[in-house]
């Protein structure tokens, strides 16, 4: 049990007196059995010395009281200058600061900053149980605090809430101590303000999920190119970063200026696929024409001067946005976005808006652009391979007994081709190869092409060389390089006879030995030659078979002959 100030003073003064007493009790005697030996004398001289006793001892207590009582006074002035201290270290801490008891968890002290945090009056928190400031969720995790402070060296902190007198709730940095005074533990509890962190921190991450929107948009655009994909996850992305119930595209038709729906999510009915605005009309209208956001807060007010009123009359839409989508400078649409509650549109949100619709713009026009360089590039398929079949029937038209010849023979190639597993990109080659197949016949004279009789060797001579005249024709023009396989080899034999390079075997391209078979049954079949009659397609069988490993290719004549032709 530990002495209070005022008893270690009292006990001091008797310990004085008493060994005062024994002291002056030994000394006196000694001293008088020395100077008499008298007992009426040593009477006498115990009278004075009881006086003498009375009146020291009474020094001795008063200038003892007195020495007690100024170092009560000193020691009470540095009690007071300490106090005042402590009171002005906490009155001018930047941090709310409260003083609890340890045993009772009750408030015996707050300064100005922790009256402030609560916006309470300081009489009212002192003698509040330390729970009372905390929202109920975090009540107990306090106590926790607390009692770790007190088990682990009398230090703990962490985050947490405090309550405000107008019901907000006050996110604190708290740092506690436990120390001791008066001989009474106490609590130390420094409460900082961590609001604007926690806003900064927020706000730190929602820029992220900003920026990670962003991008997930970019992997959109550069993942498909289909609009209608495209258009569906991009609104999806924009309902769930804006925080708002439905959106939709409104894309610009650049021949009628208009802009028609092309995607919407979180519509609770179909009104808004019947969406179209001319330029101008509207909110979305005029935000395309002037090219600029434009932000409806209350869409029942009647000068809102939305149009579509029975679309949010279904849908219960009270706030809206509009946002152009602009690529390369021009207007390609516009993002609307509708809640069925006020919005607070502040600067961070509507740049964020804008970004997006930015997104939203360049995925249309790569979309736009890819849709219309595929399209050219159809026609311009179609235009060659239309370009070509007009070449082969300009040559079939020189000689009315190959008439439609191309044709035939080219349908025949293409499906042996495919019965022998050739990849679809082979087939367009081997097609094209097919018609051009003696394109190098227009470097030959009518008067050899068409002449009825046998040809002289000259003749002859000029007729072997129309595979080359086809090579040095086409092998300039780049696109129809993969196709000249047809072209220069058709008339090479599988046992090295042929010309004009005297391939032989597998040396020979597939596509011209597919196109050798298909081209001898067509010959034989025509009734139009001149030089032979046609055969039944019996014997033509047999002819072919007859031919395999000689002039034709063994694979492909078994190939052939297993099709109904």
């Amino acid at each position: 049990m530990k002495k209070t100030p005022g008893l270690q003073s009292v006990l001091r003064v008797v310990f004085y007196y008493f060994l005062f007493s024994i002291s002056w009790t030994i000394l006196s005697n000694n001293v008088l059995a020395l100077l008499t030996p008298d007992p009426h004398r040593m009477s006498v001289f115990h009278t004075y010395t009881g006086w003498a006793y009375v009146i020291a001892s009474s020094l001795l207590i008063y200038f003892t009281i007195q020495r007690e009582l100024r170092l009560r006074a000193d020691a009470d002035a540095k009690l007071r200058e300490s106090e005042e201290k402590y009171r002005t270290l906490i009155e001018t801490d930047n941090d709310a600061v409260f003083i609890i008891d340890a045993e009772t968890g009750i408030i015996l002290d707050a300064n100005k900053k922790a009256d402030d945090l609560l916006g309470l009056p300081h009489e009212k928190i002192i003698g509040m149980h330390q729970k009372l400031i905390h929202p109920e969720e975090d009540a107990e995790k306090c106590m926790k605090i607390l009692k770790d402070s007190l088990l682990n060296d009398g230090v703990a902190a962490a985050d947490i809430c405090v309550f405000h007198r107008s019901g907000k709730k006050i996110p604190v940095e708290v740092s506690v101590t436990v120390v001791e005074r008066g001989g009474k533990r106490i609590i130390q509890s420094f409460f900082r303000d961590i609001t604007k962190r926690k806003q900064a921190e927020d706000l730190a991450k929602e820029r992220l999920q900003r920026l990670t929107a962003l991008h997930a948009i970019d992997m959109i655009i550069s993942s498909s190119l289909d609009i209608r994909v495209t258009l569906s996850e991009f609104l999806d992305l924009v309902i769930a970063q804006l925080r708002v119930d439905a959106a939709d595209v409104l894309l610009l038709n650049p021949h009628t200026q208009t802009l028609e729906f092309a995607a919407n999510r979180g519509f609770r009915s179909d009104d808004i696929q019947r969406s179209r605005l001319r330029m101008g009309e509207g909110i979305a209208g005029l935000a395309a024409l002037e090219h600029r956001s434009i932000n409806i807060p209350d869409l029942l007010d009647p000068a809102s001067g939305f149009r579509r009123v029975p679309l949010f009359e279904r849908e219960g839409f009270i706030a809206y946005a509009a946002v152009p989508l602009m690529a390369k400078g021009h207007i390609t649409g516009v993002l609307e976005v509708f809640h069925r509650s006020p919005l607070v549109l502040d600067t961070e949100w509507l740049n964020f808006l804008e970004a997006l619709a930015a997104q939203a713009a360049i995925a249309i026009d790569n979309a736009t652009l890819f849709n219309g360089l595929q399209r050219s590039a159809i026609e311009l398929t179609v235009a060659y391979d239309a370009t070509l079949e007009g070449w082969a029937r300009a040559l079939d038209l020189r000689n009315r007994a190959t008439e439609r010849h191309t044709e035939r023979v080219a349908e025949m190639t293409m499906r042996l081709a495919r019965t022998m597993g050739i990849s679809e990109q082979e087939l367009v080659n081997i097609r094209r190869g097919a018609l051009l197949h003696d394109i190098g016949k227009i470097a030959i004279p009518d008067s050899i092409l068409l002449k009825p009789g046998p040809l002289s060797d000259e003749e002859w001579a000029l007729m072997y060389k129309h595979p080359q005249d086809a090579f040095d024709m086409l092998q300039p023009i780049a696109y129809l390089r993969p196709a000249l396989d047809i072209p220069y080899a058709h008339h090479e034999k599988w046992d090295g006879t042929g010309y004009p390079r005297s391939l032989k075997g597998e040396q020979i391209p597939l596509a011209a030995r597919i196109f050798a078979v298909a081209d001898v049954w067509d010959a034989m079949t025509d009734e139009l030659r001149p030089y032979r009659k046609a055969m039944s397609k019996e014997e033509i069988r047999e002819h072919i078979r007859s031919l395999a490993g000689s002039h034709l290719d063994p694979k492909v004549v078994d190939a052939f002959l297993k099709i109904e032709w």
